[in-house]
Formats: structure tokens, C-alpha cells, sequence
């Protein structure tokens, strides 16, 4: 599919859909609990339904209801998966499915898409050995198909956690161990993911200790009760609208989001403030109006899913905006370093790589057609771009939206955006 953008104004309120991260993070958890759980606001897309079918391959059972999802859990011991789980595009669900798999007792084979096969999972095969379980990628290149035997113990591990995810699997899963584990750190990025899993980790009452994010110490032999839970907007699916209020001048308040939330991105706000957008926080929404920003070296380690939405917002930055500290997005869907300088640079922006980041000095973009690279948060990233440049903007691939926001096109048209999905490019 290609995504046609034309400059346009837009303005208006926007309900943001239900986060990723605790959709899958809460399908998991009900799936490793007993009895039966209910999650309100889902979000639904194919990351959040690789979820779904990744943990029914495990025995658990989900019923969509009036856009609430009731879970029946297998408690700490899933069955055997009856085929292979091919997790589509999810990462995420790889990551931690696979420390899942590691409690089973028998074999898990994992496989995704393309994108998938080339994602590194390598800290976690080593994790999980040395945990007591079994698992080996079948290429024995780090990348799946990965195949896990379970059922670990538990025991001492240390971990390169260059994506948080692979702490995080670990923390959901080790609990449910015979015996105690002990992780080393040995580098965490994209911390605020991990306080996201430690958040539902307290409010399960599961007991653990930390020594400052180096260290983490699970008892084993814990359980999982059944929840009821409503699940809070995505402030990653929010970037975009945040960046495209800043960037035209424009306000746009956001509904749906919830500033207590543990949710790395919403520092995406205090970024855009100080770059100078008017931010003002509502009792139950949140209204960015556009100004003139001015750039600044903006540290993105604990927000790399907004590194595309932000290097768009830098080119309409006064200055240099230097975009640093995040090697770990070339590790995403795709390079979003590589793919953001190459796109955008099409543009016509000023625009350099660095090994962990980006420079971007302000820029005048003219639309023309870009490569969305199947990747959503590259794709939508085009999109507000194509929305403030001259001239027409078509962007491939753009069916890669549904990942996170199949939604997407429809809250651009419904503010005045124009917009539009077609199967050709003319």
C-alpha cells in the first residue's frame, strides 16, 4: 500500500489507542496467571494479536468482547506448543515468549517475518542456558528461528540488555522458577521499559530486588493471581501527533493519556517544551500548540521509538538538533538511524548519521516518494513530515501502520489532514 501526503493543516482532538507495551505485557501476564483475567482497551493490532496467538500456543484462551479482552491463564507451567509460533512482526512477543518458553517442559520453536529473522536475540539464548533451560537459533547467527527447551531452574545469569526486552522477559517469566535468580547487568538500555515491567510486577505483589538497575534478584516459586485491568494510551503511537502539532503551528490535544503512567515516551512532551512548543496538561488530556523550536541535543536512550517522529521535528528546529545515545534503534524493525538520514535526506533535509544517533540542522522539505522500509514508526514518521512539506509526499509500505496504529490515517483525515492509502502510487 502506498500513503499519499499532501501540506495541510491539521488541528483537533485525537483519542490515542491503547498502549502496546501493556497490551502485551498484561496478555502475557494473564496468561501466566490462574483463573481468569480481563483487559479493557486493548490495543488491537498484528503486534498486539501476535501476542494473543503466541500465548494461546502456550494454552491460554482469549475472548474479544466489546474491545475487552477475557483471558484464561495456565499458570506457571504452559503446555507444549502442537506447532511452531510464528510471532508475524513482533518483537516484543518474541523477546519475551521466549523466556515463557523456557517453562515449558519441552521444545518451542520460534519464527516471524522477515524483519524478525534478522533481530538479534543472542544475550537471551545465553540467559536462558545458563538459567538451566535450552535454547540455540537454528542459523547460529543470534536471530530466529530460535528453538527453547524448557523447564529452566533458575540460578545466576549475567545479561547484555542492549534492548530492554530481553531484561523484561526475564523478570515476567523468572518468577514462576523453582528456584532463585540472580541477573548481572552487564548494559541496559531503554530503561523506562524496564520500570514499566516492575510496575506490573507490583501490582501483582511479586517480590524482587534491585541494586540501581545492575543487579536484579527473583525468588522462585511465585504465582500470578487473575487481574482486571483498563489499559492507558500509547504515548509512542502519540509522538507523531505531539511532533505534528510542533512542527505546524497547529494544536492538537490528545485524549486518552495518562501522565502517571511509567510510559518512557511521554518525556517526548518535556523535549518538545523545551524546544519550544506550548505544552499545557489537561484533568484527562493533554494540548500541544505549535511555536518556533530551536534545536538541542537530546539524549533518546530511554525513548528510541521516538528517534523517526524526532528527527522529523528537528528539521523544523532552529539550529542543530543532535539526536544521541541510542545505538540500539538500529536495531529495530530496521536501522531507524540509516533509514531516517537515507529518507529524509530525499527530502532534502541536512542530515548526518552518528554511530548512536543523528545531527539534523533545520531544513526545508520538499515532498517526493520515500521507502517506508515496513516499518510502522518509520512510515508514520513520513507521513507528519509529508504533511509540513511542499509539494506531495507517496510513502511505500505503508500497510506496515497496522503493527501499532491502524488508526492512524483516519485521526489524520478527521483533524483536516490530507491523506490517503492507495494500492498504487500515481
Amino acid at each position: 500500500m502506498f500513503l499519499k501526503v499532501t501540506k495541510s493543516d491539521v488541528n483537533g482532538k485525537i483519542s490515542i489507542p491503547g498502549s502496546k507495551s501493556h497490551t502485551i505485557r498484561s496478555l502475557f501476564f494473564a496468561a501466566l496467571a490462574n483463573g481468569k483475567s480481563t483487559i479493557k482497551n486493548p490495543l488491537i493490532s498484528s503486534d498486539s494479536i501476535s501476542a494473543v496467538n503466541l500465548c494461546k500456543s502456550f494454552g491460554a484462551n482469549y475472548d474479544l468482547i466489546n474491545n475487552c479482552y477475557i483471558a484464561e491463564g495456565v499458570g506457571s507451567i504452559p503446555r507444549v506448543p502442537e506447532n511452531i509460533i510464528d510471532v508475524g512482526n513482533s518483537g516484543t512477543s518474541l523477546r519475551l515468549g521466549m523466556m515463557t518458553a523456557a517453562l515449558v517442559q519441552g521444545y518451542t520453536v520460534f519464527t516471524g517475518d522477515y524483519q524478525i529473522r534478522k533481530r538479534q536475540v543472542g544475550p537471551l539464548v545465553q540467559a536462558i542456558n545458563n538459567l538451566g533451560g535450552e535454547a540455540f537459533t537454528t542459523r547460529g547467527n543470534d536471530s530466529a528461528p530460535v528453538i527453547v527447551k524448557g523447564r529452566a531452574a533458575g540460578g545466576f545469569t549475567k545479561l547484555d540488555a542492549v534492548t530492554s526486552q530481553y531484561l523484561s522477559s526475564i523478570l515476567i517469566n523468572a518468577p514462576l522458577l523453582e528456584k532463585d535468580t540472580h541477573v548481572e547487568v552487564t548494559r541496559l538500555n531503554e530503561v523506562p521499559y524496564v520500570e514499566l515491567t516492575l510496575w506490573w510486577l507490583d501490582k501483582f505483589g511479586i517480590k524482587y530486588s534491585h541494586n540501581n538497575m545492575k543487579e536484579f534478584f527473583i525468588p522462585g516459586q511465585q504465582q500470578y493471581s487473575s487481574f482486571e485491568c483498563t489499559i492507558p494510551g500509547d504515548f509512542s503511537s502519540a509522538t507523531f501527533f505531539m511532533v505534528l502539532a510542533a512542527i505546524s503551528g497547529q494544536e492538537i490535544t490528545l485524549e486518552n493519556l495518562d501522565m502517571s503512567d511509567p510510559q518512557g515516551d511521554k518525556n517526548v512532551l518535556a523535549i518538545l517544551e523545551d524546544m519550544g512548543a506550548k505544552v499545557t496538561y489537561g484533568k484527562d488530556n493533554i494540548t500541544i500548540k505549535g511555536q518556533k523550536l530551536y534545536g538541542r541535543t537530546i539524549d533518546m536512550n530511554a525513548i528510541p521509538d521516538a528517534l523517526p517522529a524526532m528527527a522529523v521535528a528537528a528539521c523544523f528546529a532552529e539550529g542543530e538538533t543532535r539526536l544521541v545515545n541510542v545505538p540500539q534503534a538500529r536495531l529495530k524493525e530496521t536501522d531507524r538511524i540509516s533509514v531516517m538520514c537515507t529518507e529524509l535526506s530525499k527530502m532534502g533535509a541536512d542530515i548526518k548519521e552518528l554511530p548512536d544517533g543523528l545531527i539534523i540542522r533545520e531544513s526545508k522539505l520538499k515532498g517526493c516518494n520515500l521507502n517506508g522500509h515496513d516499518d510502522h514508526r518509520i512510515v508514520m514518521s513520513l507521513a507528519i513530515a509529508g504533511l509540513n512539506s511542499t509539494g506531495n509526499t507517496v510513502i511505500d509500505t505503508a500497510e506496515a501502520m497496522n503493527v501499532t496504529f491502524p488508526s492512524f490515517v483516519n485521526c489524520i483525515k478527521n483533524c483536516g489532514g490530507k491523506i490517503q492509502l492507495s494500492e498504487t502510487n500515481e
